[in-house]
């Protein structure tokens, strides 16, 4: 099978992300031929036009990931709402959850967070400590922010897109996102 993978965002920090974190999952994968990120401005909109840019999306071969955070709400009831918007597109869709943010993906993975923020070691350090399962944070975005003077969300996806290793991600959101993404990169081959 052939086409692109087209990822549906909920924010454009997952683009920062994932413009640097597809290719190293993925080697040799390019952004615009094998992939396209459309980032959207938060859950709402991405909700919004799902149904409409799946109806209506006309290139041949085109696989869609639906990408959003799970902000602490039901994993299930979140994913079969996106499921049902799906439904009536005629089309398939993976739907990924995040759980709870992006940035817990951040704090799943001590190496790249070390790397990227080599100031911070002791507040990195105080992390792996508080959150075992950085999964079940709730908002790792605030504690990255309340220890990380210099943590901003674009800067941090640009950091970590370069530097997070699934392999290595305590996360279990973060590793079956990039099961999902060898697997559909597979089936492209």
């Amino acid at each position: 099978m052939s086409g692109r993978v087209v990822f549906l965002l909920e924010e454009p920090s997952m683009k920062v992300f994932l413009q640097a974190w597809l290719p190293r999952i993925v080697p040799g994968w390019l952004e615009g031929t094998d992939f396209l990120l459309v980032p959207h401005e938060g859950k709402s909109d991405l909700d919004r036009s799902v149904p409409v840019k799946l109806k209506a999306w006309r290139e041949p071969g085109t696989r869609f990931v639906i990408v959003r955070d799970n902000d602490g709400a039901d994993c299930i009831s979140t994913k079969k709402r996106l499921l049902e918007l799906i439904a009536g597109t005629g089309r398939t869709a993976v739907v990924r959850l995040i759980c709870q943010e992006l940035e817990g993906w951040y704090l799943a993975d001590e190496v790249a967070l070390r790397g990227a923020y080599p100031t911070h070691v002791k507040a990195v350090e105080r992390f792996a400590r508080r959150f075992p399962d950085p999964d079940a944070c709730r908002k790792p975005s605030v504690e990255l922010g309340r220890d990380i003077d210099e943590f901003q969300k674009q800067d941090a996806a640009r950091r970590l897109g370069a530097r997070l290793d699934a392999a290595r991600s305590r996360s279990a959101s973060c590793r079956l996102f990039a099961r999902t993404v060898k697997s559909l990169a597979a089936v492209a081959a």
